[in-house]
């Protein structure tokens, strides 16, 4: 095998062209990407369909490229922290596919898994089984989901070898796994890339075959989505 390292991701992000789907990992600021994401911003490249589980906020994450304009679709559960977001959508000029957060998981699941759809009880009876099939199974009503794929996934790991083998470090962890087996071409930043047998094979969150590139980012800012403080009691 041969390693599967670049020494930077705006090499990269050469692969990405206009109008391809985007599969990106991350929970709110939580694993995202972020250096993927910078180089993309920087790119140039539009008319990208994303599906995340949101889309940042209106200054970090996929929020710079809503900013940009580069994103026409997005496809995600949660878009509450996001005023572009908000004003793109209710202007038009952002297409934006609602999805339910575990119905969203299971779709970039099967996706990764070859599986073309799922049957499930989520949705059934509002807008989110609007044109879909519907079936029952045992006497309960369930909506008929499509898989999705990417032509290309990012995702955010911890440790890393040559071979793109991942760890994800606790939360961090959210949908990278998914994304990682979801994408045509999967692109993995890590914040640290060991030799070839250092990564324990018990504790290997994504095999190396589902990675095509890898590569090392430095000095990850990390970012909190909001932060809240509450007064101290006193006794």
């Amino acid at each position: 095998m041969s390693s599967k390292r670049a020494e930077s991701m705006e090499e990269l992000i050469s692969v990405i062209k206009d109008g391809d789907t985007i599969i990106a990992g991350g929970f709110g600021l939580c694993g995202i990407p972020e250096k993927a994401i910078l180089a993309l911003a920087d790119s140039g490249v539009k008319d990208l369909t994303f599906v995340s589980n949101n889309c940042g906020v209106d200054d970090w994450g996929l929020g710079l490229l809503l900013a940009n304009r580069q994103i026409k679709k997005m496809v995600a559960s949660y878009v509450g922290e996001n005023k572009l977001f908000e004003t793109q959508f209710l202007s038009g000029e952002l297409e934006v596919e609602l999805v339910p957060q575990g119905t969203l998981a299971e779709r970039i699941r099967a996706g990764g898994a070859g599986i073309p759809g799922f049957y499930t009880p989520t949705g059934v009876g509002t807008k989110v089984a609007e044109g879909k099939e519907i079936k029952e199974f045992d006497g309960k009503t369930y909506v008929l989901e499509r898989a999705i794929t990417g032509d290309v996934a990012f995702v955010k790991a911890w440790k890393g070898d040559p071979f793109g083998n991942l760890i994800y470090r606790k939360t961090a962890r959210n949908f990278n796994p998914l994304a990682a087996a979801a994408g045509k071409v999967t692109i993995a930043e890590v914040e640290e890339i060991v030799e070839t047998g250092q990564l324990d094979p018990n504790f290997i969150h994504t095999p190396g075959i589902y990675v095509q590139h890898i590569v090392e980012g430095e000095q990850y800012e990390k970012r909190i989505e909001r932060k809240t403080t509450r007064q101290k009691q006193s006794n």
